[in-house]
């Protein structure tokens, strides 16, 4: 059954797989433990899709039509990425998902091309970047990948699963040996970023370490980071369930700080789930106003503000077609925009296989909409805070820049910039986009 429903997940059509498994496997009445292995499966394959399209078209007769190319991948995913999984079990649930869905013949195809990579794996790295297989010790006897001398950027596509026109922007932008890093960073798990609410961090790190949480200092005074996998038990945790700690990215909460939000000021934030930015603006004495355009991000938003204590301070709303309450009424707007995510793809990796002309288009539309609505919100000398979860100009400084040629009142006072690091135990983690406009009228 879990082979079954990941590869129903995948082939729902879904641009966000990952979010699918929880009401999927819920449906199913999956047990933890099911729940899990089909979380892991569906975003290995998410997060090395590229590799596994590699592996498709070098290991499989003919041209596999996309539901049994999507049984393959998951097959290769499990006995390539995913340590857990023996051989033998990833292999037969494979060929049993695959039969189950599309008949026996279609078994046994996956048999026998599972089993033909499998006799071709390697358990040591060759040295051949075309052979081998990134962030493991697994190559094969034949090249699988493009050669990175002739085409790096279809190599990385292949190696790194990072789409080679977005691998082009971030080569042309931080140099390719930096941007090979960011792409390399994106395909583990990211450290868990926690955000100290109260107390010292000293602390509240000794609190931690007792409970099982192991963490290390971030870059910011107010950030942990801990283990990918210690959200579960840090769940668990009186310092998390007494809001004394929340998970909070170092450039989500620098951008919220950049508001310089004050005691008795009026704030909205238009776009405020799950709610960690609206809990520092509220912490800091101001009145908040925080929207979000659907019922679940609303309750998750409302969850948030209620575990950290600042229900009082915070007026929870929905948004109809982003219509913004007010006019000229705020003191401020935080804008914390619809992005491609290129600066958390770690954390958030089916952002990736999203990117392109239709969806930037469409991005591009949503955030200059929020930007004109945010901006009649703001009282004249008041400030409006633009921030992303990006690292693409065009989604950055370009649409500030913009606005600014069609809002002449309005002017920069500040901004952050942070590029993730996500694998080095300061982090930060995520990294992201934020800019303080001042409304000069």
């Amino acid at each position: 059954m879990t082979r079954l429903l990941a590869w129903q997940i995948l082939r729902s059509g879904s641009t966000a797989p990952t979010r699918e498994v929880a009401g999927a496997a819920e449906r199913e009445g999956l047990d933890p433990r099911d729940r899990g292995l089909v979380q892991r499966m569906v975003l290995t394959e998410v997060r090395r899709r590229g590799s596994l399209h590699a592996l498709v078209r070098c290991f499989a007769k003919g041209r596999p039509n996309r539901d049994l190319a999507a049984h393959l991948r998951l097959g290769f995913a499990q006995l390539f990425f995913m340590d857990r999984v023996p051989s033998h079990a990833a292999v037969s649930e494979t060929v049993r998902a695959t039969a189950d869905s599309l008949g026996l013949s279609k078994g046994r195809y996956v048999n026998a091309v599972l089993r033909t990579a499998l006799r071709e794996r390697r358990e040591v790295l060759s040295g051949d970047p075309r052979r081998d297989l990134i962030g493991r010790e697994i190559s094969f006897s034949k090249p699988i990948f493009a050669d990175p001398e002739e085409h790096p950027f279809l190599w990385a596509e292949d190696a790194l699963s990072l789409p080679a026109p977005l691998m082009k922007r971030w080569a042309k932008r931080f140099g390719r040996e930096q941007a090979f890093e960011l792409a390399r960073a994106s395909l583990d798990d990211p450290r868990l970023s926690l955000r100290v609410v109260s107390g010292s961090r000293e602390a509240l790190r000794e609190e931690l370490d007792a409970a099982g949480v192991s963490t290390e200092e971030g870059g910011h005074p107010a950030i942990l980071t801990a283990a990918p996998l210690a959200l579960s038990e840090l769940l668990s945790t009186a310092a998390f369930a007494e809001g004394r700690v929340t998970v909070q990215g170092e450039a989500a909460l620098r951008a919220a700080e950049l508001c310089e939000a004050a005691q008795g000021e009026r704030w909205l934030d238009l776009c405020a789930a799950p709610g960690g930015k609206t809990a520092v603006l509220a912490a800091t004495g101001a009145r908040v106003r925080a929207c979000d355009v659907s019922p679940g991000k609303i309750e998750r938003l409302g969850e948030t503000i209620g575990r950290l204590g600042l229900t009082s301070a915070v007026e929870v709303s929905l948004l109809e077609e982003r219509r913004a309450p007010g006019e000229g009424d705020f003191d401020g707007v935080l804008l914390d925009v619809p992005c491609s995510n290129t600066a958390v793809l770690a954390r958030r990796p089916e952002a990736r296989w999203r990117w392109g002309p239709k969806t930037r288009a469409s991005l591009a539309e949503i955030q200059r909409e929020l930007l004109d609505s945010g901006a009649k919100r703001v009282r004249p000398g008041g400030a409006l805070v633009y921030s992303t979860c990006s690292l693409e100009p065009d989604e950055n400084h370009q649409r500030v820049r913009s606005f600014l040629e069609d809002h002449p009142d309005w002017s920069i006072e500040a901004e952050a910039e942070t590029i993730p690091r996500p694998q080095a135990p300061e982090g930060p983690v995520d990294g992201g986009f934020a800019i303080r406009l001042r409304n000069r009228k």
